[in-house]
């Protein structure tokens, strides 16, 4: 990031730098550099374009453009061309350029030395001092410009500096999706392999085997649904989550699958609430999202001593989803990180792909640790 930022802070320098030195080079013929530099309109033509382009390219456009309010960008880009009209900037360059080559040709037309003595007791005219302009900037052999005449050059060249600078930050916010297009994909990734090694673990695998087992030694009637619950739990893991968002409802059967393992090795001083609300058939999610606040209640929230809840609620309304975690926090225990598969990646995979559409809030509440999610779907 610090390389790409070095490498677009070098692009503008050259870039600027040789619109100034062609600018240099108009304006030097048969004139110093130095003498070009001391020129007023030169820096007022070069600054004004310099201004228009970065106040397009870091505030019009990200402020209203990219915020879809058109009438308000291209109405101000309306009033900046009106007034690039209006002020000319090169037209100033050129009417000064012009005037300075008709003076240079007068006086080689009439070098000094071709000049008449002056009368015998008066002193001769000093034909280097500068010359008293008639009113209304009009000069002896100078054809006046028409007043209303349009100054296609500037016109032009703001079009131009508009033009790039709306590729560059097209190409710039096109550049940032897909960086975070790859980090979302490198996320996922990410937290597949991380809920696999957090939940679906030989450990885990061996105490629900186990558990199911001991139905099965004793002929209970719910041997081959729990065998059927842990096999839809592997199938979601490792095919549905391949792809970018997955219906609500899967990942709503997977909780529900997983709480029901989880309450075979429960004891009575657990008490966990599941409840859904709304219509969920139409709604979208990411692939183990809400897991992840489902697998930290449980890694947390559970003790064979103590009464414990975990009380998990979603409720699905037009056009949001609200995830409501809630588990018994306990006075003896270590304080440990709640991550679970990992809030911070959490945090990653909500921001890449909801951006601002969502609320996050965990911590602790009255005896309880608490997560609020809510999400714009």
């Amino acid at each position: 990031m610090f390389q790409l930022k070095n490498v677009s802070l070098i692009t503008h320098l050259v870039g600027w730098l040789t619109v100034f030195s062609l600018t240099t080079l108009f304006l030097s013929e048969n004139r110093s550099i130095a003498e070009v530099f001391l020129r007023p309109n030169l820096w007022f033509f070069f600054l004004i374009y310099m201004v228009l382009f970065y106040f397009n390219t870091l505030w019009l456009i990200p402020k209203f453009f990219f915020q879809k309010r058109y009438f308000i960008y291209f109405g101000i880009i309306l009033c900046l061309l009106i007034g690039i009209a209006i002020i000319k900037p090169f037209d100033r360059l050129a009417i000064e350029r012009k005037r300075e080559n008709r003076v240079m040709q007068v006086n080689q037309r009439f070098p000094e030395f071709d000049r008449p003595p002056p009368p015998r007791g008066e002193v001769p005219p000093n034909f280097n001092e500068p010359r008293i302009e008639p009113p209304g900037g009009f000069q002896r052999g100078q054809r006046q410009e028409p007043p209303n005449k349009i100054d296609v050059i500037s016109i032009f060249l703001f079009g131009l500096i508009w033009a790039l600078g709306m590729a560059l930050k097209i190409s710039q916010r096109w550049q940032e999706s897909e960086q975070r297009a790859i980090q979302a994909e490198a996320d996922k990734a990410y937290a597949e392999l991380s809920f696999l090694k957090a939940q679906i673990n030989p450990h885990f695998l061996f105490n629900t085997l186990n558990n199911i087992y001991s139905l099965a030694v004793t002929n209970n009637k719910n041997t081959a649904a729990s065998i059927m619950k842990l096999s839809q739990i592997m199938r979601y893991v490792t095919d549905e989550v391949a792809e970018d968002f997955v219906p609500l409802q899967s990942e709503i059967a997977c909780i529900s699958n997983y709480i029901d393992l989880q309450k075979l090795r429960l004891s009575k001083k657990t008490g966990v609430i599941f409840e859904v609300s709304g219509k969920t058939d139409s709604k979208q999610i990411l692939p183990l999202l809400l897991m992840t606040f489902v697998e930290n209640a449980f890694k947390h929230g559970i003790s064979n001593h103590e009464n414990s809840v975990i009380d998990i609620k979603i409720a699905v309304e037009s056009n949001s989803i609200k995830f409501d975690c809630r588990n018994t926090l306990f006075a003896t225990s270590k304080k440990v990180e709640r991550t679970g598969i990992g809030l911070i990646n959490t945090h990653k995979r909500l921001a890449h792909l909801y951006k601002n559409k969502y609320t996050l809030c965990s911590g602790e509440e009255a005896g309880f640790y608490h997560v609020e999610l809510i999400i714009e779907a």
